[in-house]
Formats: structure tokens, sequence, C-alpha cells
């Protein structure tokens, strides 16, 4: 396995871990496989939203005494009404489905605030005593780090803004980053995508990974296959489909993303996910298939690695992560950002060219790795 550290939280979380809402309604020997075999392959970080007593208890036994080996995402604000489940901003009811989740698990280590996607979401959590709550639950030790849940970036950056999530769990994957930012996601679950909405990366999405990463707001990683339509020959807004390690990449390659968390229903599904980590360059890359519309990021890095290796030793995606951060507000350089670029290692920039020609977005490297050297030195 493989860690990375999660925005200013500080800690180190598996870079795969697992979304438990698939094993809703599943039986507890089932729900107990899965957490098994996610354990035992080193994933650390279980994302537990759902708000229905049955899958909490069987999560929590599962865990027993391994409760400490894994860090929990617990949602504020993920109600079960009728069986299925909801978004409360009432205040008892938001306590009552919290409290429960707390005497099971003991504490929880991020304390999201569940869904805040819209306008009057942002509006009902960070303007009313919902928030306040949050707070609360940080400073009596129930929650370690405060984070929230997001699917619109615009939402996200409002948020972030706000100054009090730590760190943020985020719809990532090349289908919904290349969605304009008006279409809301989960119109695309039921109908699906269309080729014709895809135009380049939208640069409001763009500009919240490199906020994030301004900002150290790790980020945690759900519909990394886009509710499965990624992988559908059918369904894929693409000339073909994705394959899991190629979504997973995707999103372990975007600025502040720490751990992907994708949602395994057995052990089978799991393992199958896991594979990620010893797949080899060729399995992971997934240029090829964004591919398909080449023309719109033409110029842009997509982080993808394929100006890989530099004979002087340069890590280039890194580099130019860290200069798109900078970018934002030259005058304004984060330390953090600074020193992360100073940490790179590797040699002085040769121009041998050969970066350049092998990028398939005709990003001037060179260039870019001069202005980066002039910025952050």
């Amino acid at each position: 396995m493989v860690y990375r550290e999660l925005g200013k939280t500080g800690r180190q979380v598996s870079v795969i871990g697992l979304g438990c809402e698939h094993l809703d309604r599943k039986p507890y020997g089932q729900v107990r496989e899965t957490i098994d075999a996610a354990l035992e392959h080193g994933v650390n970080i279980l994302d537990v939203f759902m708000p229905g007593g049955e899958i909490r208890e069987n999560i929590a036994k599962a865990l027993g005494a391994r409760r400490g080996q894994v860090m929990i995402q617990g949602h504020i604000g993920s109600t079960d009404i009728n069986q299925q489940y909801d978004i409360s901003r009432d205040m008892p009811v938001v306590k009552r489905y919290f409290e429960e989740l707390l005497r099971l698990f003991g504490y929880i280590d991020f304390g999201m605030m569940f869904f805040i996607d819209s306008e009057q979401d942002y509006k009902n959590v960070f303007e009313t005593e919902f928030a306040g709550y949050a707070e609360r639950l940080k400073k009596q030790g129930d929650i370690r780090h405060i984070g929230f849940s997001s699917h619109n970036p615009e939402t996200a950056v409002k948020a972030i803004n706000t100054g009090l999530p730590e760190m943020m769990m985020f719809s990532v994957n090349p289908a919904f980053d290349m969605l304009p930012a008006e279409e809301y996601v989960f119109d695309h679950f039921e109908n699906g995508f269309g080729a014709r909405l895809f135009k380049g990366i939208d640069p409001r999405r763009a500009r919240l990974y490199k906020l994030c990463t301004q900002k150290e707001i790790g980020i945690t990683v759900m519909k990394a296959f886009g509710g499965g339509k990624l992988l559908s020959p059918e369904h894929s807004p693409f000339a073909k489909p994705m394959t899991a390690a190629q979504c997973v990449h995707y999103a372990l390659s975007r600025p502040a993303v720490a751990s992907v968390l994708p949602g395994c229903q057995t052990p089978a599904e799991m393992l199958e996910t896991l594979r990620y980590l010893s797949a080899g360059d060729a399995e992971r890359d997934y240029s090829g298939i964004i591919g398909s519309t080449r023309n719109e990021f033409a110029g842009n890095c997509v982080y993808c690695g394929h100006c890989q290796p530099c004979p002087a030793g340069i890590d280039i995606s890194a580099v130019n992560k860290y200069l798109d951060i900078a970018r934002l507000d030259k005058a304004n350089i984060p330390p953090s950002i600074r020193s992360h670029y100073r940490s790179l290692g590797g040699s002085e920039c040769t121009e041998c060219g050969g970066c350049e020609s092998r990028c398939p977005f005709g990003v001037p490297v060179m260039a870019n790795v001069r202005e980066a050297s002039g910025l952050l030195k």
C-alpha cells in the first residue's frame, strides 16, 4: 500500500480506501469479508455516509478491536427517512444520527458536513448553528478533523474559503472534470454522458483543485468510476471505456488528492481495485482515453506523466502542478508550495526537448520548468 498525507490534517491515508455505500443491506458475512480484504491489504480509511442502523452496526462489528487501525469519514447531516437516506439540517435530527455514529465507533476521524452542493446548502450549513455543531464536536474530541462533501466546484470553493474545513470529499473523474460547472453531475448518472458536453477540463474545477493545494485542503475521492459509466462501453463519453486502474490513477493525479474510495461490495471487487497498486505505467495510463478531446487540452498539462523519464531527474508533472498553483496569485505564493517544489530534487533542465516530444497535449514543458524555477525557488 502507498500512503499520502491528507492536506493539513497531517494524517497518512491509504491511496485506495473503501467507500462502504454498496455494503448497505448486504449480509453481515459479506460486509466482514469485504472489510477484511481491505484491511489485510493496508486500507486504512473508510467512508461511512449511510445513515441506516444495520449497516453502521455491521461495519462496527466487522471492525471490532481493529477500530484503531482505520480512519472513518462519518457524515454530519446524513439521515434515514423511511429507510432511504436523506439530508437534514434540522439540528435535533442531525445530532441524533451523528451521536449514534459516535456510539458505534467511539469517535470519528473526519466529521464530514454532508452534501454541500448548492447555494442553499451552503447557507444551511455556514449561516446556521450546523457549522458551530461541527466545531463543538471537534473541540470535544468527538471528531478529529472537520471536512465536507460536495459535487459542485463553486460551492466547494465557498466552503473552503470559510476557513473551517481541513479536508473535502469530492467527485473526481475525467468526465466530471470536463463537464461544465453549471451541469449537475447527478443528472448524468441517469441520463448518461453526452460527448458534446466535453470541452476540456472545466476551469472552475481546475481552480478548485489548485485552491485545495494552495490552502492544504486534502481531497478524498468519490465517484471515481462515474457510477460505473466510465467502465461501460455503452455509457462512456470517450472513444472507449476506461479501466478501474485508469480511473484511480486519474484521480490520484489531481492536485491535493490523497485517497480514492471506491464503493466495493465484495472482497473480489476490493481486490480488483487494489490491483492498481501492482499495475504498470501502461495499465494506468489514461491519456489515450481522454485524448479524444485532445484539442481542448492543447497546451495544458493534465499530469499524465507521458513527459517522463527526464534525464535530469525532474518530476515534470509535479513541477507543472505547483506552477499552476503559483500562477493563481504570483504575489502571494504559499510557503508550502515553495517548500514542496524545492523538495522535488532533480538537476537543472538541460532543455533536451524529450519531454515535449512525448507530450500528447503540446505542453510547453521547457518554458514551464524555467517559469517554475523563477517563481518558486
